[in-house]
């Protein structure tokens, strides 16, 4: 039997939206990692030689590898783009009927490489599957990681590095820039085949809208604002927010340089390339609005033959996404404070709870969860009585409702992990990975994978770094 059940749609789109091109076969590809539990749940069928054959040193039947055509908005710039070490081998159909892509990232050079050796190091690849699997183990909607593959050669960045193949699984792999991109080549063909394909995979009821581009707009407007809030709600700053990393899927993807945030401070950046903090954590909706924004300038010609038009029905669109992430940020922050009913005070009692974390140098993670186990908060010892004045504010929000403390608590402990991939945990465990030890990251990957029922050996994952370990600067490993 196959592994997988190909049926690969986007190939069967114009040709100006992607290069066929097959990967470039490794020296001596090594599994390092399998999800087994994702291979299961894709209904996956056996294979003889899972590294051979997710290294791209061989095919799987079926498969009609190409690499994606995008552009995007890097940090403000627009740029034509493409998949420069990506290889899209095919959509794998689930035994439920569930669409996904197999994607192999670090497969070699393809025709949008440019300068690039189209590799990838085992260290970013071993971060994408881990943090990817910690967020879908957090409830956020993202990519997932099937695979790495060690390739058994070098890559060159600043230092000389072990090369790695990442599986990744996702919804699909369209962005905003993929239709920037056709849009950019005024390509009136390219671009309505792009919107029926991808109302077909992720908007279906858009297709019966008297303007389906409009009604892909809007549907993508409120997955964002969904995925956008729970990215805020478990401190995650992706650190590359750029248009040809936002998903029409609505998932997340792109684990370059993001990180969880440790002591609450909303313009924190991780992120060694955002000099500027525009992908600062308390930046993620406004940055996901501007990319929004330029989604609607590329569906335009599909909105409206009169331009007036379609720049009135986009515009009036996009400004609704405001109201979207607060209605969603709101349920978020409701959520991880017991709350089972909406007053129009809580945006104010949230923000007295995070202004006195700010203040105080709360850790996030730990200040909500002690919140839900009723433990002390996660400072000094003179900064406790700061948190007084919420504490009883939250007391009479809860009376109000009729809710008992320890009914919310029951609710908050699903709300509110106890672990988070902390970077200094995954930095430690990525450089035990690149001196062949992978003991501390399945250790970690066990622990992210359980975040709201840590166990007791996952204890040391849910402390915050001591100041010595704390990571300052991450990297998007390209």
């Amino acid at each position: 039997m196959a592994p997988f059940r190909f049926d690969t749609s986007y190939a069967r789109l114009p040709e100006a939206l992607f290069a066929r091109v097959a990967p470039t076969p490794v020296r001596a590809p090594r599994l390092v990692i399998f999800n087994q539990g994702l291979a299961a749940e894709l209904g996956l069928g056996a294979a003889e030689d899972w590294a051979a054959l997710l290294a791209g040193n061989r095919l799987p039947e079926g498969a009609t590898p190409l690499a994606q055509a995008y552009a995007g908005h890097q940090f403000g710039h627009f740029t034509m783009l493409g998949d420069g070490r990506a290889v899209l081998l095919g959509e794998h159909v689930a035994p439920d009927g569930r669409r996904v892509d197999i994607q192999l990232k670090g497969a070699g050079r393809t025709p949008f490489s440019r300068m690039g050796d189209g590799r990838a190091a085992l260290g970013p690849m071993l971060r994408e599957y881990l943090v990817s699997e910690a967020m879908h183990a957090l409830g956020v909607s993202t990519t997932r990681s099937l695979a790495v593959v060690a390739t058994g050669e070098p890559v060159v960045r600043e230092e000389v590095l072990p090369g790695a193949v990442l599986t990744r699984v996702a919804a699909s792999h369209i962005r905003v820039g993929t239709f920037q991109f056709a849009a950019a080549k005024r390509d009136r063909e390219a671009l309505a085949a792009l919107l029926a394909h991808t109302i077909a995979r992720h908007a279906p009821e858009a297709a019966e809208a008297e303007r389906p581009a409009l009604a892909l707009l809007e549907a993508t407007s409120r997955k964002q604002a969904a995925l956008v809030a729970r990215w805020m709600g478990v401190g995650f700053i992706h650190g590359v927010m750029n248009t040809d990393n936002m998903t029409l899927s609505g998932e997340t993807i792109d684990y370059g340089p993001c990180a969880f945030m440790d002591a609450f401070e909303p313009m924190t950046v991780f992120s060694s390339i955002d000099r500027q903090g525009r992908y600062a954590y308390a930046n993620q909706p406004v940055i996901a609005h501007w990319n929004l924004v330029r989604l609607a300038e590329a569906l335009l010609p599909l909105i409206d033959p009169d331009e007036t038009a379609a720049i009135d029905m986009a515009n009036a669109a996009v400004q609704r996404f405001p109201a979207l992430f607060e209605a969603e940020w709101l349920a978020q922050f409701r959520a991880k404070l017991g709350l089972a009913t909406a007053e129009e005070g809580d945006r104010a009692l949230v923000e007295m709870l995070l202004s006195v974390m700010r203040d105080t140098g709360c850790d996030m993670t730990g200040g909500f969860r002690a919140l839900a186990e009723g433990a002390a908060w996660p400072v000094d010892a003179a900064d406790q009585a700061a948190f007084a004045g919420f504490e009883a504010a939250w007391a009479a929000r809860l009376a109000r409702e009729g809710t008992a403390l320890p009914d919310a608590r029951a609710r908050m402990l699903a709300a509110n992990p106890a672990i988070i991939p902390r970077n200094h945990r995954v930095e430690q465990a990525l450089a035990a990975a690149g001196e062949g030890d992978m003991g501390p990251f399945e250790r970690l990957l066990a622990a992210v994978t359980r975040p709201y029922a840590p166990r007791p050996e996952d204890a040391p994952f849910r402390s915050p770094p001591l100041p010595h370990e704390r990571v300052l600067a991450t990297f998007c490993g390209t």
